[in-house]
């Protein structure tokens, strides 16, 4: 990427309610409405603020020891507010980790909620976007030509 702050998806309609998500890398994924097996568009957040939790604090407490397991637990409701329009509330991230035994399982353990700490208070983009409220701008423009 020419500008290293960019972050770039690209969605193409597949058919009603369905789209190709790409990525810069190559990377591809679908997603849908909720009719099919594919991640509805909430979802794809809770696996954002799910993912970029999990990531921050796996590698942080596994620099102290590898995890015998390692689960991220996402939830959210989602309501209709004061104004009519739809939301989330009640986001909640719940870590599961264990690790083994002996002085490197403990360092981790102890690493754990430190770790959380860090990714929610600075190190997870997705987490601080959501809770500082961040802008959207929302356009049209020309479909480009094939």
């Amino acid at each position: 990427m020419a500008d290293e702050t960019l972050r770039v998806v690209t969605l193409h309609r597949t058919s009603l309610g369905q789209y190709e998500v790409h990525n810069a890398r190559g990377g591809t994924m679908t997603i849908g409405v909720g009719d099919g097996a594919d991640f509805t568009p909430v979802e794809l957040l809770l696996a954002a603020l799910g993912g970029c939790t999990g990531a921050d604090v796996d590698f942080i407490t596994s620099k102290r020891a590898e995890p015998d397991s390692f689960t991220v637990h996402v939830t959210a409701d989602k309501v209709r507010d004061e104004t009519g329009g739809n939301r989330l509330i009640n986001l909640a991230v719940e870590l599961r980790a264990t690790f083994p035994e002996g002085a490197a399982g403990d360092a981790a353990r102890e690493m754990l909620p430190r770790a959380a700490r860090m990714s929610h208070d600075r190190l997870c983009t997705v987490s601080r976007t959501i809770e500082l409220g961040t802008p959207v701008d929302t356009r049209t423009g020309h479909a480009p030509a094939d």
